[in-house]
């Protein structure tokens, strides 16, 4: 019998979110009752691939023991970098550390707390089949313009081929690790977990998301998540 794939979820959030604005960090502002970051928690547990999951902390967080811990004790943390790439990295390397036979690390942004159980089972059933690793992305409907030095149009892009990144991404934890931490040592700093892997050459599959897997970056957005929330809770 084929062993059952091992996933382990992983959530950076280390950052300090500067472009939220507020006192409170976005991760741990409040969305329906409890922190936006705890949706993202119980979001990458709906399915049963992901055996455990670990949040990538900054040093100095002073709001995870209070407000996350004692709802999810079984959720582990590791101190995080200055970076995304770094704080990702930190948590691979701890990942491995105590969970040696994990086959697969899901990373999944603390601040977006709308991922559906339908597109996490969907990226998982394609991912888990594809050696490549694969992300949730959303094909783009604007029309794209490409701006000269001035600000002016240069030309008007072919939208037909470009995608909006989404989390969570999916790559075996060994490869990913690799190939980001080849990026680090040559001075690169990749945005998300699938830049590392295309800069060591490795192309990655699109897994079609929905648009309302929406990440949180300014104050305005969490009305929308709220919506989006409460409409889950009735269709899913």
């Amino acid at each position: 019998m084929v062993n059952e794939p091992r996933v382990h979820a992983l959530i950076p959030a280390a950052g300090q979110s500067v472009r939220f604005g507020g006192t409170m960090l976005k991760q741990y502002t409040h969305l329906l009752g409890q922190p936006v970051m705890s949706h993202s928690i119980e979001a990458v547990q709906k399915h049963p691939a992901v055996t455990h999951v670990t949040v990538a902390l900054a040093p100095d967080d002073g709001v995870y023991d209070d407000l996350i811990r004692p709802v999810y004790p079984q959720v582990t943390t590791v101190a995080g970098g200055e970076t995304r790439a770094l704080t990702v990295m930190n948590g691979l390397r701890f990942i491995m550390e105590i969970n040696p036979d994990c086959d697969w690390v899901l990373v999944h942004d603390a601040a977006r707390p709308c991922l559906s159980a339908s597109s996490l089972n969907d990226l998982l059933e394609l991912g888990l089949a594809c050696e490549t690793g694969a992300i949730l992305a959303f094909p783009v409907n604007d029309t794209l313009k490409v701006a000269d030095q001035n600000g002016y149009i240069e030309r008007t892009a072919d939208r037909s081929r470009y995608w909006s990144a989404q989390t969570p991404q999916l790559f075996p934890i060994d490869q990913l690790a690799a190939n980001l931490g080849s990026a680090l040592s040559r001075g690169l700093h990749p945005t998300d977990e699938a830049a590392a892997m295309e800069a060591a050459g490795v192309h990655p599959l699109l897994v079609q998301g929905v648009a309302t897997n929406i990440k949180i970056t300014g104050s305005e957005d969490m009305s929308l998540a709220e919506f989006i929330l409460q409409r889950q809770s009735v269709t899913e």
